[in-house]
């Protein structure tokens, strides 16, 4: 895939729907296209943090080990990002991300992206009121996992 055709489908994506194209071009140019077979890891628990992943289509599961239990915290869909542990140090994935379905994704390149932000400040912040959502996003899933949980 071309920068442009990468483009193109990070404007079809819903998490980047109203990112401008500036921005979408900049992160097209730390991007490549991949692809994840049912049962494949995206990320790993305690690896580093070196990318994330838009979901083109396909599932992932979100998940984490409790008790030498797998508890799936969330299922993620088209649209939607895997990877938030890149933004902060220590740069550390804090759950495992495994395709529940075959996955065609977009992954990004996590340095690529953070030199980008720290060299244009108007996109490093853009980038961060994407992510935020995401990262409210799961912790209010896993919050109501984990009231369910024990009730």
């Amino acid at each position: 895939m071309t920068v442009q055709s990468i483009t193109q489908s990070l404007a079809e994506l819903r998490f980047f729907k109203d990112m401008p194209r500036e921005h979408l071009e900049m992160l097209a140019g730390c991007a490549s296209p991949v692809a994840f077979k049912k049962g494949e890891f995206l990320l790993l628990v305690g690896h580093e943090a070196t990318h994330f992943v838009a979901i083109r289509e396909g599932m992932v599961a979100l998940e984490m080990e409790a008790a030498n239990k797998i508890t799936t915290l969330q299922t993620i869909g088209e649209g939607s990002i895997v990877g938030w542990s890149w933004l902060v140090p220590p740069y550390t994935w804090h759950y495992d991300a495994r395709a529940a379905t075959p996955v065609s994704a977009i992954q990004f390149d996590a340095r690529c992206v953070r030199d980008l932000c720290e060299s244009n400040p108007a996109f490093g912040y853009d980038v961060l009121k994407h992510f935020s959502h995401v990262i409210v996003e799961r912790l209010m899933n896993t919050r109501i996992q984990l009231a369910d949980m024990y009730h």
